[in-house]
């Protein structure tokens, strides 16, 4: 009972038996039209035919009955003997007429589709050049002309996106190289002083130690900065799925973090179940961990909390990590996990990171099928990860 269902969703293309939206002249239509067409065309030959059988027997009446004057001998008579040829060839001029007619009428429909088709693909073809006009298709392509117009509209958008993205990274990268110099240079001239000054105190010697070590560390984040980069442009993030108890992933990352929390005068207070057994990549989701705690050491005021809670709601894990700090402006709260985007635009500041901890967290969450949010008001700053049980299967 259901074949001839079955046999159509075939020839449409689609299992489910949806319809797709229709593009261009309504099939139906043409159809019919094309139909009427090729059905006129023997009336127009019956037309033709009648028209010339006129002429002729007025050309024979003339030359029969009527006298002959200059025009006769080189007109009447010459058209005369064309339309009696015709006449004993009258068959086959009707099968040649009604051919050509059905031919030319089958070959104009079909160039009326490849016009069509023509100017979609010349419009399509417009989509990547930003000087182009937009696609002007005629009126009854004009649901194809929108589809065109909201594509363009989304393929600038995204080049706009990745130019700025890739600006931004430019900056970064001759900011960090800028910044290079500083620690290195004081690096070299702390360990000049201790090699060239042999007699020095126990206390300088400390104390120049001390700060070589700090400019040697800022060095090394400012290398790393630089691998963040690399790897992030250049690598497609993995997943090796395992099962991993969540509470004891964010106690661990929390312990990792308590000489920043101490440094920054900040306390951390955890509210997470016993036990929240979750399906994820452990080294990728202890990154985003280490990411969102590391932004909330960065942007909190001193001598505040940081919150870490987990609930399992409605068939997800949801975290979340709230802090005390500055209210992020809306504008730049939408952009806060782009890449290379970063709060503090002091190039300075050691919380001036490349601006990936953030984005590189969104990629993983949604890897593993779940969603990041922030919020900020009253200068409080919350980050929720949610992360499905039954995530789908990493790309």
């Amino acid at each position: 009972m259901n074949k001839p269902k079955t046999f159509l969703r075939r020839l449409s293309g689609r299992r489910d038996g949806s319809r797709r939206p229709l593009y261009g002249r309504s099939a139906t239509s043409m159809v019919g039209l094309y139909l009427l067409t090729l059905a006129g065309v023997p009336l127009a030959t019956f037309v033709i035919f009648m028209l010339g059988y006129s002429i002729y027997s007025a050309l024979r009446d003339h030359v029969t009955y009527y006298y002959y004057d200059f025009f006769t001998p080189y007109i009447v008579v010459p058209l005369y003997n064309l339309m009696y040829a015709v006449r004993d060839m009258a068959i086959l001029f009707v099968i040649l007429l009604l051919a050509g007619g059905w031919l030319g009428v089958t070959w104009a429909f079909f160039r009326l589709y490849q016009r069509d088709l023509t100017r979609v693909v010349e419009a399509a073809g417009s989509l990547m050049d930003p000087d182009a006009a937009p696609p002007d298709l005629p009126n009854v392509l004009a649901p194809a002309e929108a589809e065109l117009r909201l594509a363009r509209q989304q393929v600038q958008r995204n080049a706009a996106i990745a130019r700025e993205a890739e600006q931004r990274k430019n900056d970064l990268i001759v900011y960090l190289a800028h910044d290079l110099k500083t620690p290195l240079t004081s690096v070299i001239g702390y360990l000049t002083l201790l090699r060239d000054e042999p007699q020095i105190s126990p206390e300088m010697r400390a104390r120049y130690t001390g700060i070589a070590l700090d400019k040697a560390e800022r060095l090394e984040d400012l290398i790393n900065e630089f691998f963040d980069i690399t790897r992030f442009n250049l690598s497609h993030i993995e997943l090796g799925r395992r099962p991993t108890d969540l509470t004891r992933m964010v106690e661990q990352v929390v312990s990792e973090f308590g000489p920043m929390l101490a440094e920054q005068r900040l306390t951390c207070r955890t509210d997470l179940p016993p036990r929240l057994e979750y399906s994820c990549d452990p080294d990728k989701m202890a990154r985003v961990f280490d990411n969102l705690l590391r932004n909330a050491c960065h942007y909190s005021y001193p001598d505040t909390e940081v919150e870490i809670a987990a609930v399992v709601e409605s068939g997800a894990a949801v975290l979340t990590f709230r802090n005390s700090g500055r209210t992020i402006p809306p504008e730049k709260l939408d952009r806060i996990f782009e890449q290379f985007f970063r709060l503090d635009e002091s190039r300075a500041s050691r919380t001036g990171g490349a601006g990936l901890g953030l984005a590189i967290a969104r990629q993983i969450v949604e890897l593993h099928g779940g969603t990041i949010s922030a919020e900020s008001a009253d200068e409080h700053i919350c980050f929720t990860v949610r992360l499905p049980f039954a995530a789908p299967a990493a790309p």
